[in-house]
């Protein structure tokens, strides 16, 4: 299906630059739609809002596999590609979760710790790259399974019924919240594990440097 729709989208006059910037717009609605649940007294409205959030989530995860698949069925290339393929992914995930710190039942604290640690994971792949590590896509917390749990969370609280939506008394953290948590965890270890994985390549680059320039014995 994708395939079908990146082919008739390379046909068109639409760039794949264009539809990384798209992505950063359903992120932003998301993240809206997110923030907007903490106004909102009526019960209908906010699951509507979780359940736009969960479609804007998606829409922007498709948008990301477009515009590759656009560049290469349609020739599309752009020698600035590289730039809009990453810079709207550092814009989209902090305005999602940062939207789902606002939300009902989430905590900005950790809406805005969970948005820091994820561009801090991308900051890492990229000075896996800058140092000739490669690009490391270890997870277990990359952008797609951080995307995924906020989708899967915005349709448990358009789905469940009240009674298994508990928030905590004192701090008013729900599921959303405790998604959150997850997410900023899943980050940490992440992060660990590229720079394990960044550092053990560098080690042996390094010794593989030193064995060459050793002195040969006759």
């Amino acid at each position: 299906m994708f395939q079908r729709l990146a082919a008739a989208l390379a046909k068109s006059g639409i760039t794949p630059n264009a539809i990384s910037v798209a992505s950063v717009f359903a992120a932003v609605a998301a993240g809206c739609c997110l923030a907007a649940t903490s106004f909102v007294s009526d019960e209908l409205i906010r699951r509507l809002l979780c359940f736009a959030a969960a479609v804007c989530i998606q829409l922007r995860l498709i948008a990301n596999l477009l515009d590759g698949m656009v560049a290469v069925e349609g020739g599309k290339a752009s020698a600035v590609g590289e730039l809009y393929n990453e810079v709207p992914d550092r814009l989209s995930d902090p305005a999602i979760l940062i939207g789902a710190g606002f939300a009902s039942g989430g905590c900005p604290i950790l809406g805005l710790t969970a948005a820091l640690t994820s561009v801090f994971v991308a900051y890492v792949r990229a000075i896996g790259a800058s140092v000739g590590a490669g690009q490391v896509f270890l997870g277990p917390f990359a952008k797609p399974q951080r995307m995924a749990l906020m989708a899967l969370t915005c349709l448990a609280l358009t789905l469940l019924p009240i009674q298994y939506q508990p928030v905590h008394e004192k701090t008013g953290i729900g599921l959303m919240g405790v998604s959150l948590g997850v997410i900023i965890v899943g980050c940490v270890v992440t992060s660990i594990r590229r720079l394990r994985v960044i550092a053990a390549k560098m080690r042996l680059r390094a010794a593989e440097q030193e064995s060459l320039n050793a002195p040969v014995d006759h």
